[in-house]
């Protein structure tokens, strides 16, 4: 019971690695802010969250939108003061830099950088005032660019954008730490969700070259509840003396 008693909100929570994150904090003790766009996944996983004998509040949230991250924050504050915070929808458009739009550039930074900043700036004042805060970004193998993704569809948005996110949780966790508050990433490689499961088992099933699982020494896709654990550790108190730190989970790449 690592989280027991402590309010967290997650954010893109209905599917992958949100979802089994919720789950996981559940496990542990959390009474979960569960924020989600989607009403079904959102009730699905509230339920679930639920069945686990945990305390769930649902808030259907577009978190690239000011105003709803607003409300989901005076929503949360219902609950009682947030003291874990994780930052998981993040995504983005494919295309090589000759045929990338602006508005899929936009798009990409939007979902992982623009929602991280508003979900943090509303939730970081009442984790000041507790003097103890844990936020958790999650950014991606692909910060240092991610072949299989590069080479045969082109991924330069979405590796700029995950690149952000250790530079923002690199700075603000100095500009926070006085204030008793950890601010780390968790940086995922191939992941057998819901989404990209089907497409990373399927390169590697046609024979590519460059495929996730042969390019992954330990030859596999990795879960969502391997990063969750991952998420749970910087969550806890045993991740104390840990911040502005990007925690790898890619099986070995």
């Amino acid at each position: 019971m690592r989280l027991e008693g402590r309010i967290a909100v997650v954010t893109g929570a209905g599917l992958g690695i949100g979802k089994a994150t919720a789950l996981r904090f559940a496990e542990e003790g959390a009474r979960l802010v569960l924020a989600e766009r989607d009403d079904g996944r959102l009730t699905e996983v509230t339920e679930l969250v639920r069945d686990l004998g945990a305390e769930a509040l649902a808030v259907p949230c577009d978190v690239t939108d000011e105003a709803s991250v607003t409300h989901l924050a005076q929503e949360a504050a219902k609950l009682g003061p947030v003291s874990i915070l994780v930052n998981n929808v993040g995504g983005g458009r494919s295309g090589r830099i000759t045929n990338l739009s602006v508005a899929d550039w936009d798009h990409t930074m939007a979902l992982s950088l623009r929602s991280m900043f508003l979900c943090t700036r509303a939730f970081v004042p009442a984790m000041q005032a507790q003097g103890y805060g844990r936020i958790v970004c999650l950014s991606s193998g692909a910060r240092n660019g991610t072949v299989w993704n590069a080479f045969h569809t082109g991924a330069s948005g979405y590796s700029t954008a995950k690149a952000g996110v250790t530079g923002f949780i690199r700075a603000l966790a100095i500009e926070l730490a006085d204030d008793g508050i950890t601010v780390n990433a968790v940086a995922p490689g191939p992941i057998d969700t819901e989404l990209a499961g089907p497409y990373l088992r399927k390169m590697h099933e046609d024979g590519l070259e460059y495929s996730p699982i042969r390019m992954t020494p330990l030859h596999r896709l990795g879960t969502p509840r391997e990063v969750a654990d991952a998420v749970l550790f910087l969550a806890s108190d045993e991740a104390s003396y840990i911040t502005g730190t990007t925690l790898d989970v890619t099986g070995g790449r």
